[in-house]
């Protein structure tokens, strides 16, 4: 609960005017709704048994100016109180969304993507649902609980001593329920996570599936993950199921001892026919407050719930922060160092990187070559702040960058990575992410020179054509060229290729890097490759093992000393020069 309420407090904070408004107006509809019964009674009290039919039309035609001023207000309250509503969901979910794009890939994984869209979406809703039925319910019921004693008291106090029965046993009787309901709504919420994680890996993951023919298995699991969130909401749904029962049974229970205890007092003299029709309004409308609030209540549980997942994230700082006194002044072509980088994945036992260290000048290409799982990837990670290195310092332009405005660090730095990733849009829009000024022509020489050029002239619209989510309405050769095209277009000081040759042919391979060399002949350039002919010409070449340096010069140099490259070497070779 601690969670909702500084939610609602930061949120709600530019929304004070409209809820004041939103208060004042609820308050006029609900003394008019509150004073029709008072009227009522004296229409049957000095109208109706007297047989005043003038008193009648007066007293009426004033019902009818109250009843269209509650009515008035009634909307014009819900209408601000679905806009507050509205746009407090709205800042939720862009402050969500803006901590997000500043997770590091470290807190990415420990969240997990489908819990993070989760909470982007459906726990934002759930708040929301809660703020919109507060603004719009829950803050009459207050007012005409208090508002509705008054006047029942006023019709007459003996009568009035049932409310502190009626009140109390509908209060306890939902509050036991709605304390069962917290501890489900968390596993709910978890279950909706599951259930999200499963559908996302079935539906990337389609191909897999259908090639190893596990369609079957995959059905069962999403079956198990489905039955666990509905056997939890149907558990939730049998407590939900006695909150109105309950509350109608309250209501007609109270109601029926009202008229008999208001019966027996109009037989004696003591209370008039017109005032026991007036409190058995405001008994109803009391005890309908009640459960207007109950109806509130139902929705708190989830949302407190909600509301801890998502100050969770709204908590959680970036596991690579940026520094308060951030260098934004760095060369446009830097240089880029590595000095005795140590680096491990949170609970890990060993390191995944092991007192690396290497030197790049602008104009120099360094290729990192090595087995799977030795560490190349992490390498390229720890360049642009990915990650941040546990030990050791990684240096641009001369300064670490974990001193280095990251806007700046990143506008330096050209990433291919291992998976390129393209968005749905169009080639020209998936280009433009790197340099969203970039002219027609800028985008075609970045194109001719990842080799892609061709392609996209025969695809439909050419630089219009429709690119899908992930790119999956092109090849993966394609794919890889659009993503190096992609980092061409905003000519950064530092081009980091991880394995982003793999899905070419050795003669597009070829082609393509004979065509980058004049690009990146003043850059820093570091190569991912597992094939010895896309680096062999690099200024250096790293080799590593297990995430060990175990050697790193030329081609020429670590033929001579590094047999770990020369066993590699030695296992393609062969094969290339036959080709």
């Amino acid at each position: 609960m601690r969670e909702l309420g500084r939610i609602l407090r930061e949120f709600l904070r530019p929304y004070r005017r409209q809820l004041g408004v939103i208060v004042v107006l609820t308050t006029i509809q609900t003394m008019c709704v509150l004073f029709l019964p008072t009227l009522n009674a004296d229409i049957i009290d000095n109208g109706v048994i007297k047989g005043d039919t003038d008193y009648i039309w007066q007293v009426g035609g004033i019902m009818l100016v109250v009843t269209l001023v509650q009515v008035v207000f009634a909307v014009s309250a819900v209408y601000v109180g679905s806009k507050v509503g509205m746009a407090f969901g709205r800042d939720v979910r862009g402050a969500l969304f803006h901590r997000v794009t500043g997770f590091s890939a470290q807190d990415v994984a420990h969240f997990g993507a489908p819990s993070l869209i989760t909470r982007i979406t459906n726990d934002v809703t759930q708040v929301q649902m809660l703020v919109l039925m507060t603004c719009t319910l829950l803050i009459a019921a207050p007012i005409t609980i208090v508002g509705g004693v008054i006047m029942a008291v006023r019709e007459d106090a003996t009568l009035s001593l049932m409310l502190l029965v009626s009140v109390p046993v509908l209060v306890i009787a939902i509050s036991s329920i709605i304390v069962r309901m917290i501890p489900l709504f968390q596993v709910m919420q978890d279950r909706i996570d599951r259930i999200n994680e499963v559908l996302r890996e079935q539906i990337t993951g389609m191909r897999v599936v259908r090639a190893f023919v596990r369609e079957r298995y995959e059905e069962d699991r999403f079956g198990v993950a489905n039955d666990e969130l509905t056997l939890v909401s149907l558990k939730t749904g049998r407590l939900m199921a006695y909150f109105f029962p309950i509350v109608i049974a309250t209501i007609n229970l109270s109601s029926v001892a009202a008229i008999w205890i208001g019966g027996n007092r109009v037989a004696t003299g003591e209370m008039q026919i017109g005032a026991l029709i007036a409190f058995l309004s405001y008994l109803i409308q009391i005890l309908m407050s009640v459960m207007m609030g109950t109806f509130v209540a139902v929705l708190t549980p989830r949302a407190a719930v909600s509301a801890e997942r998502i100050d969770e994230v709204l908590l959680t700082e970036s596991a690579v922060p940026q520094a308060p006194d951030a260098v934004t002044d760095i060369p446009t072509r830097p240089s880029l160092q590595l000095v005795d980088v140590e680096f491990r994945y949170p609970g890990a036992q060993h390191p995944v990187l092991c007192d690396v260290s290497f030197s790049v000048r602008p104009g120099e290409t360094l290729a990192v070559i090595g087995s799977t799982g030795s560490g190349k990837t992490t390498l390229l990670d720890l360049i642009p702040r990915l990650y941040d290195a546990t030990d050791g310092s990684v240096l641009i332009g001369g300064i670490d960058v974990r001193g280095i405005d990251q806007e700046t660090l990143w506008s330096r730095v050209g990433l291919v990575p291992q998976k390129p990733f393209l968005f749905s849009g169009t080639v020209a829009t998936n280009l433009r992410h790197a340099n969203p000024d970039a002219t027609d022509d800028e985008l075609w020489e970045a194109l001719r020179i990842a080799q892609a050029a061709d392609f996209v002239r025969a695809m439909p619209g050419g630089l219009d054509a429709s690119i899908s989510q992930g790119g999956t309405n092109v090849s993966g050769g394609q794919r890889q060229r659009l993503a190096i095209a992609r980092a061409i277009v905003r000519r950064p000081g530092i081009y980091l290729f991880d394995d982003s040759f793999s899905a070419l042919d050795l003669a597009t391979d070829a082609r393509l890097r004979a065509a980058l060399e004049p690009v990146i002949a003043d850059a820093v350039t570091v190569i991912v490759a597992q094939r010895v002919s896309t680096i062999r010409h690099a200024h250096q070449i790293l080799v590593l093992e297990d995430g060990t340096t175990m050697g790193i010069g030329t081609h020429d140099e670590l033929l001579a000393s590094c047999p770990t490259y020369a066993e590699i070497v030695e296992s393609q070779l062969t094969a290339e020069e036959a080709a």
